[in-house]
């Protein structure tokens, strides 16, 4: 929210109260607590009345201080509140000097001065962060002017019309920005990448990729400077990122209350596996599910015969599928959620299902938490009260989606279990993953079972939803088996992958707002991303199918989906056949290479595809490229966006490789080249391996048997690791090159299985031998 008025006045119809001065300052070993005044105190006559703020720093992790200010403390403390992860037993080294006090968390310092001027920073390593002085922590309430004039807001989401927040108290912390400094992050958000000069509101909606809403809204941003900073709050969060004070981060929460994270570490990934630490790390999907998945689409028609011609279809043309889904229409029109076959289209549901697991594929099936009137679930959940209420304490009903649907009340144990033994029937039919739809369409003006503050609940409802689902079939399937494939999120939904994109259009420019989203959500602690290849509005062109089908298989999980008109790829052109299945056979031949970072993403939290800022922050071009990324630690990608067919990207330092065809290009600089449909920038680093699998047509198979371990541009003097799994998540092989001269000395994992080492760029490719050893002459 903007409340300055430019340098000097405020907005009319508020008062804002700055923190001032540190007028006490008490520490224990956990914590350092303040009083601090608007003023400067000089006399006791100066502390009759007026606003005062409480404000305490502490750590319970390394490198992670967390600051919680306060006003008023009566107030109700019923906002649903973040899972989070903390080492009670952690304690921070508190110094409380003559001229300032400290707080040093690992390597990231805390230091707040005395005296009569404000003035906080944060430091790493000596490094100045951020921080806060002048007209920077503040309270700020509405006049009578305000409160007399405040205007009809507008509806909180395009779903219902809500009435306006009624709070009219905020705390709000500002926090300043270096030169040059760039913020990312927010969740996923298909504004301008870098979020600067952007007003950011933690509001999730229904709102497509062509918009500034957000299916998942994230309250935690990450700078170029090595840091983040995460509110710990699902309410409506307004972030101004140097928009109402173009030097700061403007944050503001309404209420009395307002706690927050400050997160250092080495560099961004360490920020966000610190970030992740507190919050969840990612849980691992099963293999499988990183192949080809194939949609019904939405509403197309299809039963059991269409289902099977795609499938059949896919096999005869000799493209590898993993994954078969079917979306709304499984559920008999009118129904939604119901759990249940529609029988006219689908006669033995079970039967069905074993027909198509028989052949390999894994089953998904789409859901959302929203009961329809005519579903056979809607009189028993009335009866048990677990759905959404009224203030009035009748059932919140709407006729928008589903007529008459109400909304399952997840703070309800009891209506819990009751969804959750849906999820279970359908994991006894035999599915296998649960596409998790909406999620973002929560109301405001309602009751909950446990008494949960309604507007915090609406960013909240989408965690308690996943988790409920993941925590099923997770209990059914084991650890890491489980999958969903999740529109909506909050902080920690991270926990509860696969997240998709939502509902993208079928042209380039959508394809560009796809990979800004997804960057921005990886930004915030979400490990894997997904998208409707294709598009999901309208039908592509073959042009756009072709080139968004390179994107979507060089994507952690690859999804063909869309509305009204299938997508399988002969629809399109035979081209577009021999495109997927190109597309599809690399990434199944990637499979040991992308498996090993996908166990890595789950034991780190560093997400596994993600902007080039993360890896090459002290690169200025870097800072600002939305138009490719990282895929894992090793490979770079720069989708085609435009009819010419050219593929415009950055390659840091050092020579890269193209996996595709070979070559080899110098970096530290920008590139423009033209590809071919079969052809999509996908880059190896410099000084990196990449493994291959013997990959046949199902992704999960013997990723080291047989495989080619690829030594790419290794110096002189350097080194470079890798590591195999099975498709268990178990190591096999853990595998080092090092170069001396013309010399590279590859030591591994003793081991029984037959492999092949490579040079990239030369003739060299050498049999391990089990030996444990290999040398290769250059």
């Amino acid at each position: 929210m903007k409340f300055s008025d430019g340098f000097w006045l405020n907005q009319r119809g508020y008062e804002v109260d700055y923190a001032v001065q540190a007028y006490e300052v008490t520490t224990t070993d956990h914590s350092i607590t303040l009083l601090v005044t608007p003023q400067t105190i000089y006399n006791r006559a100066m502390t009759l009345g007026g606003v005062t703020l409480e404000i305490t720093y502490s750590s319970t992790q390394e490198n992670v201080i967390r600051v919680s200010i306060q006003h008023f403390k009566g107030v109700l403390h019923n906002e649903p509140k973040f899972e989070l992860h903390a080492d009670q037993g952690y304690t921070p080294k508190i110094t409380n000097e003559q001229d300032y006090a400290e707080l040093i968390s690992g390597d990231t310092v805390l230091r707040i001065s005395k005296g009569q001027s404000w003035d906080v920073s944060y430091t790493y390593k000596g490094k100045r962060l951020t921080g806060g002085a002048w007209r920077s922590t503040s309270y700020i309430q509405e006049n009578q002017f305000r409160t007399e004039n405040r205007r009809q807001a507008k509806c909180d989401d395009t779903f219902w019309s809500d009435p306006a927040d009624p709070r009219s108290t905020y705390i709000r912390e500002q926090l300043t920005l270096s030169v040059g400094e760039c913020i990312y992050g927010f969740g996923e958000k298909f504004t301008t990448f870098v979020k600067n000069g952007q007003t950011v509101d933690i509001w999730n909606a229904d709102g497509g990729t062509c918009s500034e809403q957000s299916y998942k809204s994230i309250p935690f941003y990450i700078s170029s400077r090595g840091y983040g900073v995460f509110v710990n709050s699902p309410d409506r969060i307004s972030y101004e990122v140097a928009s109402d004070t173009v030097s700061k981060v403007s944050i503001t929460k309404p209420g009395e209350f307002l706690e927050y994270f400050l997160i250092g570490g080495e560099n961004l990934q360490q920020v966000l596996s610190n970030y992740t630490t507190l919050t969840g790390k990612p849980a691992l999907p099963p293999a499988n599910t990183f192949g080809l998945w194939l949609s019904t689409s939405f509403t197309t028609t299809y039963d059991e015969e269409t289902v099977t011609s795609f499938i059949d279809g896919m096999a005869q043309r000799d493209i590898p599928l993993q994954m078969f889904h079917f979306d709304c229409f499984w559920m008999k029109e009118y129904e939604w959620t119901s759990f249940r076959w529609d029988t006219t289209q689908f006669p033995d549901p079970p039967a069905m299902l074993k027909r198509l697991k028989d052949r390999g594929l894994g089953i998904c099936v789409w859901i959302n938490p929203y009961i329809a009137q005519r579903s056979c679930l809607f009189d028993e959940g009335v009866e048990k009260g677990y759905f959404i209420k009224n203030p009035d304490g009748s059932v919140f009903q709407t006729d928008m989606w589903q007529p008459g649907m109400a909304i399952v009340d997840f703070t309800n144990p009891a209506a819990c279990d009751w969804f959750a033994a849906g999820i279970r029937s359908l994991c006894e039919m035999g599915v296998t993953a649960i596409k998790t739809d909406f999620g973002e369409r929560i109301p405001t003006n309602v009751v909950y079972y446990d008494g949960s503050a309604p507007i915090p609940m609406h960013n909240y409802y989408t965690y308690l939803y996943n988790k409920t689902v993941f925590n099923v079939l997770k209990d059914y399937y084991g650890e890491n088996k489980a999958c969903l494939f999740a529109r909506s999120a909050t902080a920690g939904g991270q926990q509860f992958p696969v997240h998709w994109g939502g509902d993208c259009s079928a042209e380039y420019s959508s394809m560009a707002e796809t990979i800004r989203g997804g960057l921005s959500l990886c930004a915030s602690g979400f490990g894997f991303f997904s998208h409707d290849i294709g598009g999901f509005e309208a039908t592509a062109s073959p042009d756009v199918y072709k080139r968004w089908c390179a994107f979507g298989l060089m994507s952690t999980h690859s999804r063909l989906h869309g509305s009204t008109s299938y997508r399988v790829p002969w629809l399109f052109d035979e081209e577009s056949v021999d495109v997927l299945r190109f597309f599809t056979k690399l990434k199944g031949r990637l499979m040991p290479y992308l498996y090993a970072q996908a166990v890595k993403t789950a034991a780190v939290g560093v997400p596994m595809m993600r902007a080039m800022v993360i890896d090459y922050a002290e690169d200025p071009a870097c800072l600002y490229l939305d138009r490719q990324y990282m895929l894992g630690d090793n490979l770079l990608c720069a989708p085609v966006l435009n009819e010419e067919g050219a593929a415009e990207f950055y390659l840091p330092e050092g020579v890269w490789t193209d996996i595709i065809t070979g070559e080899e290009i110098q970096g530290g600089r920008y590139v423009r080249r033209t590809c071919s449909y079969l052809e999509m920038p996908v880059l190896a680093r410099p000084n990196s391996i990449i493994t291959y699998g013997a990959f046949q047509s199902d992704f999960e198979y013997d990723y080291l048997t047989d495989a080619t371990v690829t030594i790419y541009q290794l110096s002189d003097g350097a080194s470079a690791q890798t590591s195999v799994y099975d498709k268990e998540a178990n190591k096999l092989m853990d595998l080092t090159a090092e170069r001396a001269g013309s010399t590279i000395t590859v030591t591994y994992t003793k081991t029984t299985q037959t492999f092949k080492i490579a040079v990239a760029g030369t003739d060299k490719c050498v049999t391990a031998d089990g030996s444990g050893s290999v040398t290769i002459t250059l």
